[in-house]
This record gives structure tokens, sequence and C-alpha cells, in this order.
């Protein structure tokens, strides 16, 4: 009777222990971690100093997350300013009292800026999705061994 229980207990424990390691499943992740996972799976071409209209901002507090176009200027390959676009296609610069732990210089790692602290614990990103490297392509599998 012990060993049915501890081999139910064993199976049950791998089970979750393998559920727990698996990928997340990404229709059930928020907008910035879809972008985040997509970047880190295939990397992205370094953003050059310049200004940028085809960027995404994210606003993140706790899981909820809101992302939104917009523009971002990038000088000594920092973001100096950020702006988010209205439905009518103007420009407004993002201005927010950042956290003292919040990084004064925003750098760029792997197509997403560092993120911003603002005082009330809100999370700021700024994404190239056109910076984004192209998907690889699909290993070709060898073939089983045969008999022969």
């Amino acid at each position: 009777m012990k060993k049915i229980f501890l081999s139910s207990a064993l199976a049950i424990f791998t089970t979750t222990v393998c559920l727990a390691q698996s990928k997340p499943d990404i229709t059930d992740l928020n907008c910035y971690n879809k972008w985040s996972v997509k970047f880190e799976e295939r990397g992205a071409e370094d953003v050059k100093d310049g200004s940028y209209t085809d960027v995404i901002i994210s606003f993140r507090q706790g899981a909820k997350a809101d992302c939104y176009t917009g523009k971002a200027e990038v000088m000594g390959g920092k973001v100096v300013h950020f702006y988010t676009e209205n439905v009518e296609g103007q420009y407004v610069e993002v201005k927010k009292t950042y956290k003292a732990s919040s990084p004064k210089e925003v750098t760029i790692i792997n197509g997403i800026s560092s993120t911003m602290i603002t005082i009330h614990n809100e999370l700021i990103n700024v994404i190239w999705p056109n910076k984004l490297k192209a998907k690889k392509a699909a290993l070709k599998r060898a073939p089983e061994p045969t008999d022969d």
C-alpha cells in the first residue's frame, strides 16, 4: 500500500515539475511579455541613433500591460525622449516622475529599452519591433536508422 501511495505521489510531483518548467503559453502573456519572448528567441539588430516612428511603448503594472504605438529619439545609444501616438496621429511626449532607482540613462538591449520605474510603480519600456531578427528556419530532422 505504501509503495502505491509513494508511486502515485512521485508521478504527480514529476508531472507538476514538468508542467511548471514548460515554455509559457504565449496566448496567456500580456503584450509586453509577448514581445519580450520574441526578442529573447530571435534577438535584435542594433538600434542606431536617430528618430524612430515605429516603436511600441509598454506601460505595465502588476500582470497588466498596455502597449501603444509611438515614437522614440535615440542619442548616444540611449533613449532621450519617447512619445505615444494618439488616434489622430499626433505624438504626445511621455513625461513621468521616476523613482531614484530607475535608470538615469535608458539603454537599449536586444531591441528593448531598460525598464523605467515611475513613482507609482509603473514599468515603462520602449520596444523596436522592426529590429527583431527574422525567424530562423527549423532544423531538418535526420532519418531514423533502418535494419538494412
